[in-house]
């Protein structure tokens, strides 16, 4: 074959591919246009999960008519003269190559006015073919309208991810947008329904409130740093408030979206010691650093970057944060009768379903123990490791309760040697096959609530759990839209009626983000274990001797005590031969 000049049209979908990766790329590549062009609003409009429409329009400074076909043309820019300014880069975009990729790539609108202009212009790209530019009455600002996105690229159409997953980036991108520039006012809306909205007061707390609850604003803690030119702002949650992934951890570089795994690791060491395995803080943090210390134009899509001093930075953000966590949390108060629980004066009482998933009035923070227990197999939500085993070998003795050791085992004599139980997978256990048995017989009960409670979750996790509601009412939650981004519980499984409804349903919705795959694809089974896993009382929560008792006594009636749900061992047997040989009574004789 002899080497011959791509076509220009095959050129741009290949150019295309480095820009435009999914319908929140096109969004991110807009609204940082939008940002550069000085808008104060920014309104993005979505249709299909961005495949079918995607629409931003800001009241920025505008494109003048006679340059708009020269705005879609591949190396196009208003932010750049020379190779040198590459190494003090202001703006967020510079490489000129967006509105050209989307183009290529999809039916692209763009309609612009300047301020001094008598009225707006309009062109039309489709696959890369320009149109002719047109004149039209037009507010000052631009309006960039994309439609059918990869309609002339089908194999990219298709690795493109399920709905849900793919409104959830375009909410996350945008809610990273809107606190990283409070003084604009953003509205997100698809099918009419806006699922963001932001008033453009500068007000970066507020937005945290719109976004995650006025609860969780209030707990967030700011960070305010400077230091030999470098400045951190934002905020960071405190050691009580996690979530099980780093989703929620937010690096703003210049005003620019950044995922920089060794930020994000300089974080975590400021948390270091003071969060349990497998949990991580929030963070929304705005770095500001001079252009010409940090160098943007590392990869097309602007998201990663490199920094002349990096173990200086990475320092600086690590310090910075360890003082604001240090500083608003304060040392616990720990006296010689209350060190795990309430203390003797308030006797709690026990609930005959066992619902001590309650986060408990422990001065010790409730903890899961996957990690922190070496003989046990990692807790997964694979489906295929869910057990509901009844064979021979899953049975145990009958056990004589001795007591609680660390807040987290539950120490037993049985006829053949020592138990050591696992409370929290035990009372999974014990929580699972009570709420599949109610399962099979089509008969969960639920218990109304004596005051519904309403829960306010960010954009893409709102959208997330308003597609699960009729699954999770099967299984005895009774939940409703209760306005924008918020629920309302009614009613709970009575297996569960004692936990915090507000609680339980982050805890659920966090659970199912790990997941990619919607609910509805999942086997009851599973879905059972993780309503579970997050309801089951925790490790480090003291329990009183007649709730150890119980949870002993329930376990031992299960069909499979052995292990968890997930198929974690719940308990370890040390064995009298072995106790014997340890302290050399074998053979001493």
């Amino acid at each position: 074959m002899t080497i011959h000049i791509l076509p220009p049209e095959v050129a741009s979908q290949i150019a295309a591919g480095e820009v435009v990766e999914r319908p929140a790329s096109v969004v991110k590549e807009l609204v940082e246009n939008a940002l550069d062009a000085g808008a104060k609003t920014v309104n993005i409009e979505i249709g299909g999960a961005g495949r079918t429409l995607i629409r931003v329009a800001d009241d920025g400074v505008g494109i003048p008519a006679d340059e708009l076909v020269l705005a879609v043309e591949r190396h196009a820019t208003s932010k750049l003269v020379s190779a040198a300014d590459l190494f003090r880069i202001a703006t967020l975009g510079f490489r000129g190559e967006a509105l050209a990729s989307i183009g290529s790539v999809a039916r692209l609108t763009l309609t612009s006015r300047r301020p001094d202009a008598p009225a707006g212009a309009r062109l039309r790209v489709e696959g890369g073919k320009i149109g002719k530019v047109e004149a039209v009455g037009a507010p000052v600002g631009t309006v960039v309208q994309v439609e059918d996105l990869f309609y002339n690229v089908p194999a990219r159409l298709k690795f493109l991810k399920q709905d849900v997953t793919e409104r959830r980036a375009i909410d996350a991108l945008v809610t990273r947008y809107a606190l990283a520039y409070p003084e604009v006012r953003f509205k997100m809306a698809e099918g009419g329904s806006a699922s963001l909205q932001t008033g453009g007061d500068g007000d970066r707390r507020a937005i945290l409130a719109a976004l995650y609850g006025v609860d969780v604003a209030r707990q967030m803690l700011e960070v305010v740093s400077a230091e030999d030119g470098l400045k951190l702002t934002g905020f960071i949650s405190p050691v009580a408030l996690t979530r099980s992934n780093r989703k929620e951890i937010t690096f703003f570089i210049n005003g620019r979206w950044v995922q920089d795994t060794p930020l994000t690791q300089a974080l975590l060491q400021a948390y270091h010691t003071l969060l349990m395995v497998g949990r991580y803080p929030l963070a929304a943090l705005f770095l500001e650093i001079p252009p010409e210390e940090v160098d943007v134009n590392v990869h097309p899509a602007k998201a990663e970057v490199r920094f002349r001093s990096q173990d200086k930075v990475f320092s600086f953000v690590q310090r910075s944060a360890r003082r604001a966590i240090l500083a608003f949390t304060p040392v616990p108060q720990v006296a010689p009768h209350n060190l795990w629980g309430s203390p003797p004066s308030q006797p709690r009482t026990i609930d005959p379903t066992w619902n001590l998933a309650h986060d408990g009035e422990s001065g010790v923070e409730s903890r899961e123990l996957e990690d922190d227990f070496p003989a046990a197999q990692p807790l997964t939500t694979d489906d295929s490791r869910l057990t509901t085993d009844t064979s021979p070998q899953f049975t145990t003795p009958i056990l004589r309760l001795i007591g609680q050791i660390v807040a987290t085992y539950l120490v037993a004599e049985g006829p053949d040697g020592l138990y050591l139980i696992d409370q929290h997978a035990a009372h999974e256990r014990v929580l699972f096959e009570k709420l599949m048995a109610q399962h099979e017989q089509k008969n969960i009960p639920s218990q109304a609530l004596l005051a519904p409670v309403v829960v306010e979750l960010p954009p893409s996790s709102a959208k997330l759990l308003e597609e699960q509601l009729t699954v999770l009412h099967r299984f005895g939650f009774d939940v409703e839209s209760f306005g924008q981004n918020a629920f309302q519980v009614r009613a709970m499984p009575a297996l569960f009626a004692h936990s915090d409804p507000a609680a339980a349903l982050r805890a659920l919705v966090e659970d199912f983000e790990e997941d990619e795959s919607p609910l509805q694809n999942e086997i009851e089974a599973k879905i059972a274990g993780r309503v579970c896993k997050r309801l089951a009382v925790k490790a480090g929560q003291a329990l009183s001797p007649d709730e150890q008792r119980a949870l002993l006594n329930d376990l031992e009636a299960c069909a499979s005590p052995r292990t968890c749900p997930h198929g974690r061992p719940t308990m370890i047997h040390l064995s009298v031969d072995m106790l014997e040989r340890q302290f050399g009574r074998k053979g001493a004789r």
